[in-house]
Parts: C-alpha cells; structure tokens; sequence
C-alpha cells in the first residue's frame, strides 16, 4: 500500500477571520453529503480552539463551507482544557455526534499539561456542548504527565482506543521536551476507560515521542498509521515528525515496519518538512489520509489517497 499525495486543501493564510495562525490535527467526520474537517487554529498565542470545514466527498480539495467560530469554548480558570481545545476522534453514534478533544493547560514547571475531553452534538456536528466538565481519560496512579490524541473504535462489543501517553520530560538546550508513547485502551460505553498501561509499539530510538495513531481494518487485517519524531531539532529540523506504521491481527499485539507507511515528505512546499497528526477515513470507495505538514499545522492540512497496488 502506497499514499499518494493530492495537495494542501486549507491554511489559515489564505484564510483570515478570527484565526491567526494553524490549521492543526485534522479530525473527519464523514456525512452523506460532505466531509466535515475539524481542526484546531489560534485566535492568539498561547490559546487553540477547534472549529471545521466542509469538503467535497469525492474531491476533499473543493471547499464547501467554512465555519465562522469556535464550536468548544475553553473551560474556567484552574480547568484541565483553560488554553485549548483540540480534536482528536470524531464519529457518529445513532442521532449523536461524539467528539473526543485535547484539552490542555499551561504549566509552571512544565510547559503544558493535556488530558482528554468529550463533547456532544445533536445537530450533525454542527454546534456541540461539552459531556462533562473534566476529562475522561485523565491521569491515573500509572500515567501521570498526559493522555492525548485518542483514536476510538466502536467495535460491536468493546470500544477501543489509542492515544499518546506522556511517559517523561527531557530537557534539551535548556527546553523541556515531552516523550509520548502510544498506548491502548477499552471501554463498554466509550466514557469509563479501562487502560492497558502498555507500550503498543518498540520505539526505535531514545526519547522518540510516537503520537496521533489512527486506526482502520483494510483486507482483514488492521492498520495503524501515526506520526513520529525525536525530541532535538524537531521542528521542521532533521528529526521531524513522519509518517510511522504498525499492523495488527487481533488488536492486541502490533507489529511495526515504518518502510510500509507508504508516504514521506515532498521535495519542496508545504509538507517538505513533515508529515504530522495522520487520521485516516473511508468515504465511498476512497481511503483518505488527512494530515499536517510544516510547523506542527502552521502550513495548514492536506490530503492523500490509499493505492493498494
């Protein structure tokens, strides 16, 4: 299986409006008639909030619709998503739209501390409220410094989950720089979380932070692509996120091979750099891969297509 790459479909730039900078983590929920693409920007420095798109089914580069304003507001003052909210999984659930969302909020000793909310829609993903006032997947006696970037599978009988687990904080050239790893999770309702406290996948150097895994069965087995990086010189420099693989039979043990992530960067534009926060989704006949290239979104989100040639 091969990626191949359709170009950039959105960035802030060549937007304007109430967002400044970025066009981060695309998150797609797909309807009958488009795909909605939410996504993270930035009013100002410091703050993220998630709005969304809406695109064309058959061609993602043709734009439909814009929304004009945040559909989450951040929570209070002392609150766990206080700077940011940003999606992470987005599905529909009978007549409910689910929408898992990083939450995070600055630190003292560190720079950031991010845990995992919902929210719930009742008009197609339009507008949402918030499903409780804290997170759902927060800290445990074992995980103690982030759980993010969940990926949710409803299967008939056990939901499951991935997510970006924050193991440690190293400091390079004076920075502190988190190290994910990604972990798994299952639950009978999608709200009480019952976690594996497990290393899915080896890493393959040290401190690599692995993060953002998406999860789809294709051909009767299960795929799972993420990104990956170092934690020196990572943004936009020689160790960058890229696409990362893993392949699974039973959803319990993964098997990874990065050669088969079948996608790199572009020689030049604006995914050059890198290749971050894959989701992957089916509409019809095609499998997508929506994606952030350069500057952690700051070049905006594009699209490839699956060939399984």
């Amino acid at each position: 299986m091969r990626w191949i790459k359709k170009g950039r479909i959105f960035s802030v730039d060549e937007h304007g409006g109430w967002m400044r900078s970025h066009a981060q983590i695309p998150t797609v929920l797909v309807k009958d008639e488009c795909l909605r693409i939410y996504f993270s920007s930035r009013p100002e420095p410091g703050l993220s909030l998630t709005t969304y798109l809406d695109v064309d089914r058959d061609n993602p580069e043709k734009i439909l619709y814009v929304h004009d304003k945040p559909v989450l507001e951040p929570g209070p003052a002392g609150a766990f998503d206080e700077h940011g909210i940003m999606p992470s999984c987005v599905f529909s659930d009978g007549d409910k739209v689910w929408l898992y969302y990083g939450g995070w909020s600055r630190r003292n000793s560190i720079p950031y501390s991010n845990w995992t909310g919902i929210a719930w829609s009742e008009d197609g993903g339009q507008t949402f409220s918030k499903a409780f006032p804290g997170p759902v997947v927060d800290r445990t006696p074992q995980e103690i410094f982030s759980a993010t970037a969940v990926f949710v599978l409803p299967e008939p009988d056990v939901w499951h989950m991935w997510y970006a687990s924050g193991i440690s904080w190293v400091e390079v050239d004076g920075k502190l720089e988190e190290v994910y790893r990604i972990r798994h999770g299952s639950s009978g309702d999608g709200i009480q979380w019952n976690r594996d406290n497990r290393e899915l996948l080896p890493a393959l150097r040290d401190h690599e932070p692995t993060h953002r895994p998406t999860v789809m069965r294709v051909g009767g087995q299960y795929h799972m692509w993420f990104c990956k990086r170092g934690v020196e010189d990572f943004r936009d420099g020689r160790n960058a996120y890229r696409l990362g693989y893993a392949s699974s039979r039973d959803l319990s043990t993964w098997q990874r091979n990065d050669a088969k992530a079948g996608m790199d960067v572009s020689e030049h534009g604006w995914d050059s750099n890198m290749i971050a926060y894959p989701y992957v989704v089916q509409a019809g006949e095609n499998i997508y891969m929506f994606y952030n290239g350069n500057g952690f979104g700051q070049s905006g989100f594009g699209y490839a297509v699956l060939d399984f040639q």
